[in-house]
């Protein structure tokens, strides 16, 4: 489940405490959590409600000024059921604390070494976690489009590449580009592998780290 910043940083702070969607079937169930960007937040309730009867105190609950403007936001579809989502705030987005953490232990480097050899394998277009941490070290807060572009993939890959790393706490986000964590620091720092020549197309830089 999507929640816009706004909403989530609402849900955080305790002025948000529901949302309503349309959907075609159930999305979340209650004591689902989910990240965004201001934390942890957990599905307290979810039940199918008649969009007519949510109440202006609903909507200001759900982050909008009335009932009238949170129906028109809701999927066109009027057939589709209305679910009324109440939302809780859990805790803080554990990768934080993750990436922070650079007191890496052999058996850390070890447990970092195999996630990223299986994100490797699994791979539709090839080993490139290395490449693609070197790629940011190099690059830090570049766009991501630039960033594909110089491994020769397109955006949305590349971002989905980000994120598995981003999951194990070696990058973080910006509002353009990324740059390696704390922890994706020192993980470059103390491995031995190494980036093959050929996923980076450019020749003006100088050579990866191993």
């Amino acid at each position: 489940m999507l929640l816009p910043p706004k909403v989530a940083q609402g849900v955080r702070d305790g002025s948000v405490t529901l949302a309503f969607r349309r959907w075609r079937r159930q999305d979340v169930v209650p004591g689902q959590q989910f990240t965004t960007v201001a934390g942890i937040v957990r599905v307290e309730s979810v039940e199918v409600v008649d969009a007519d009867t949510i109440t202006d105190d609903e909507a200001v609950r759900a982050g909008w000024p009335d009932a009238e403007r949170l129906r028109r936001r809701l999927a066109p579809d009027p057939t589709l059921p209305c679910y009324r989502v109440g939302l809780s705030w859990a805790g803080e987005d554990p990768r934080i604390a993750l990436r922070e953490d650079d007191d890496l232990a052999e058996a850390d480097v070890a447990a970092i070494d195999a996630r990223l050899e299986r994100l490797d394998r699994a791979s539709s277009h090839g080993a490139r976690t290395m490449a693609t941490l070197d790629l940011i070290r190099r690059h830090p807060q570049r766009r991501a489009p630039d960033l594909a572009e110089l491994v020769g993939l397109e955006t949305a890959p590349f971002k989905i590449d980000v994120r598995k790393l981003k999951a194990l706490g070696l990058t973080r986000s910006f509002a353009v580009g990324y740059e390696l964590s704390p922890r994706g620091i020192a993980y470059l720092a103390r491995t031995a592998r190494v980036v093959p020549d050929h996923l980076d197309r450019r020749t003006d830089e100088s050579p990866p780290s191993r």
